[in-house]
């Protein structure tokens, strides 16, 4: 059977809620991005368009005579420096060797206007712009715009180029105040969607803690568990198949339980039937088994099979009358103080195993409140188990030890067999099991371990068994001292 494993710590509302938050914040952020983008773009763009205009304009409407002298380049710059648009700028003028600017520090000594933009005006008589960050970092716009006289209808350059240096501070400054706005208006955008998150994971989490609460009264034996429907989506779909599913489920547990009430019945009541001519039987097999000796062996024979099959009838009916009690849950105890040393020698006396076949370890003195009947029960199945499917010699150990609670005992069979393979242990107390599918016909009813069990249980102890290290099976019990506390 395949099973599931969680593999998430956060529960399903968690990850519902971050999984909403998380498309709505890739949603804000890359909204913003495009904007700031788009934004960024058309205000650098419209600001660099309208300067290389203006200095255009600006150039053409400059009357030069040629060749010029420093005198008139000066005059130029500084008329040009004074017309900046669309905010101030500064002005420089290159013809030939002589340069000017509008400022003090001189054209030359600017690292704004670069060598690429000197060479690219080469070929370009409309001009040429380029961004530049200065050394404070602020950004700069720098238009270079080659000054030209019209000849034939085509403008011919004149070697004069002017040069215009416009910051784009105000411009970043804006830009800077779209981002802030953008981030501004995201942070309570994410919080808002908080609530229709919470609103969703609630819609989606309802049927499914639905169904975790009727999954654990079905676990709990309540199979008429059902989820309400509602909708008609994935969900509640998987309500309507869960529905199905409990039905189902139901009908089927009833009928067997019913099948397992009507099997027990029948063995209660064939065991009830069986029990009066047996008690006949096993009377006249007695009598006829001192008489044998008389008979002729053929018939002296016969008569001994007969007399040992009825002895192992009457011990199968008898079990299956205690697992029928069991089954009904008429079982009592009948608590009495019992020397528990003294109850583990007589049951091996009343079964003649009080020879070298076994082994005890009893401590003396240690007393129990215990059904002495079924504690004789639980030891001759053990000890009666050890040396029939084991070897001798069997070990019976006895010993108690204070828990949280109370004081407990341990009782531990251990034979010299060859052990209990794996794949027996985990049915090695079920009813009619038998490890050697060769041994049907063996004189055990294949109730004892399962009768074990249900007695040690109803003493609220526990019976496991298991393969020992040096060999052989170790069947231990453990029960408390005081059964009836």
């Amino acid at each position: 059977m395949r099973r599931i494993r969680a593999i998430s710590p956060w529960g399903l509302r968690t990850r519902l809620i971050a999984a909403f938050l998380l498309v709505a914040a890739i949603s804000a952020v890359g909204t913003a991005a495009l904007t700031y983008r788009q934004a960024r773009t058309a205000i650098l763009t419209q600001s660099q368009d309208t300067a290389v205009a203006s200095l255009r304009d600006q150039v053409g409407e400059q009357h030069l005579q040629l060749p010029m002298d420093q005198q008139q380049l000066e005059r130029v710059v500084m008329e040009l420096g004074k017309r900046g648009k669309p905010h101030a700028w500064q002005i420089y003028g290159e013809y030939g060797s002589l340069r000017a600017g509008s400022n003090t520090d001189g054209p030359a000594a600017s690292p704004l206007i670069t060598d690429d933009m000197r060479s690219r005006l080469g070929g370009v008589p409309h001009g040429a712009f380029q961004r530049v960050i200065g050394q404070s970092g602020a950004p700069y716009v720098v238009v270079g715009m080659p000054a030209t006289f019209v000849q034939n209808g085509v403008g011919q350059p004149t070697g004069v180029v002017f040069y215009a240096v416009m910051p784009l501070v105000t411009e970043q400054q804006t830009v800077k105040l779209l981002v802030d706005a953008a981030r501004n208006g995201a942070l309570p955008g994410l919080a808002i969607a908080v609530v229709p998150a919470l609103l969703a994971a609630r819609s989606v989490l309802r049927p499914v803690r639905d169904l975790r609460k009727a999954a654990q009264r079905m676990g709990r034996g309540e199979l008429d568990a059902r989820i309400e429907v509602r909708g008609a989506d994935e969900l509640a779909g998987l309500a309507r198949t869960f529905n199905e599913t409990a039905g189902a489920l139901e009908h089927s547990v009833e009928e067997l339980r019913q099948a397992e009430a009507r099997a027990r019945r029948f063995a209660s009541d064939v065991s009830h039937e069986l029990r009066t001519p047996l008690a006949g039987m096993l009377a006249v097999t007695e009598v006829l088994d001192e008489d044998a000796g008389q008979l002729d062996p053929d018939t002296a024979r016969a008569l001994r099979l007969i007399s040992s099959e009825t002895g192992k009838l009457a011990v199968l009916v008898e079990d299956l009358m205690e697992i029928s009690r069991f089954d009904a849950r008429a079982a009592e105890l009948n608590l009495d103080d019992v020397d528990l040393a003294e109850a583990v020698r007589k049951t091996l006396e009343r079964r003649r195993w009080d020879d070298d076949r076994v082994v005890t370890d009893l401590p003396d003195g240690v007393r129990a409140r215990l059904d002495s009947r079924r504690f004789d029960v639980v030891l001759a199945n053990l000890v009666g188990n050890a040396l029939k499917h084991g070897g001798a010699p069997v070990r019976v150990s006895v010993r108690t030890e204070t828990r949280v609670g109370g004081d407990w005992l341990t009782l531990q069979v251990a034979d010299s067999g060859p052990g209990i393979a794996p794949e027996v242990l985990p049915h090695i107390f079920d009813r009619f099991y038998k490890a050697d599918a060769a041994r049907t016909r063996s004189a055990g009813s294949g109730l004892g371990l399962a009768i074990t069990r249900e007695n040690v249980h109803l003493h609220g102890g526990t019976v496991r068994a298991a393969a020992a290290p040096a060999g052989g099976a170790v069947f231990t019990v453990e029960m408390p001292l005081e059964a009836g506390a």
